[in-house]
């Protein structure tokens, strides 16, 4: 079945990797979607929710990380130096956006300059999932450029990890203000910036094909940043559902490995 699927999303590209990575920008875009529109049932969701929810985010990202993006610019280069200039610029990266725009975690609070503090949380919150949403938007471009099917397995581990991830952004928003429109809007709007950066992704490396084997590190160690840094101490924070969120983990985990293996 996931088979057919990526065959007929190839056949309706035409074999032309901005069409591609506009087509699978949409499906993440939708997938985002049905995520935020369960902020309509927000009241029914489980106190463990958002953990469980990134938890199975974190394990998708840290398998594409490392075996989809990392893995495969180690052959392209097979150079060493070449592809940890890669991950140290992708995690310099995320670390600079880290430091320098405010944001809002679900379970850790706030992070960013101290002036930016008055931001609403609700603000904040959707400037946080953006962040997130920079190293998986471009993993997904950069390898539908690098193997047009293996970056549709990825896109389609990360269009499930989207579902949750549209969750963390309305439950959130939901609760706060209170009306549920505006965070299936802001839901859908933090989608439509993972699909630009699919866009960007395919575009730059499809025109300069000799920095690949740089942007398949670049993204990977963006990645690795978000989950390492954001991600594993935000789950982790409250230890009453260490369990759930290790279940959580894995499960993303053994997806992604389970859609490689195909």
């Amino acid at each position: 079945m996931i088979e057919e699927l990526i065959e007929k999303i190839l056949r309706i590209s035409g074999d032309n990797e901005i069409s591609l990575a506009l087509l699978v920008g949409t499906m993440l875009v939708f997938a985002t979607f049905l995520g935020a529109f369960s902020a309509l049932f927000y009241k029914k969701a489980p106190k463990y929710g958002i953990e469980l929810s990134l938890s199975f985010a974190a394990g998708i990202m840290l398998f594409a990380g490392f075996v989809s993006l990392i893995l495969p610019s180690i052959k392209l280069t097979d150079d060493f130096l070449s592809t940890s200039l890669g991950i140290f610029l992708g995690i310099l990266m995320i670390l600079a956006i880290d430091l320098l725009f405010p944001h809002e975690h679900v379970v850790k609070g706030y992070e960013g300059p101290e002036h930016f503090r008055r931001i609403k949380v609700v603000w904040l919150i959707i400037i946080a999932v953006l962040i997130h949403n920079i190293p998986e938007g471009l993993a997904v471009g950069t390898l539908l450029v690098f193997d047009a099917e293996k970056g549709l397995m990825t896109a389609i581990g990360i269009a499930i990890q989207d579902v949750p991830e549209g969750v963390i952004v309305a439950l959130p928003i939901a609760v706060l203000g209170k009306r549920v429109s505006k965070a299936i809007t802001l839901g859908l709007l933090s989608g439509i910036s993972e699909m630009f950066m699919v866009v960007l992704g395919a575009f730059l490396f499809s025109y300069f094909s000799y920095m690949l084997p740089y942007g398949l590190a670049f993204a990977g160690g963006a990645m690795l940043y978000i989950v390492v840094k954001e991600m594993i101490p935000e789950i982790y924070r409250k230890e009453e559902n260490a369990l759930i969120v290790t279940f959580g983990f894995f499960s993303g985990f053994y997806l992604m490995l389970f859609l490689e293996s195909i």
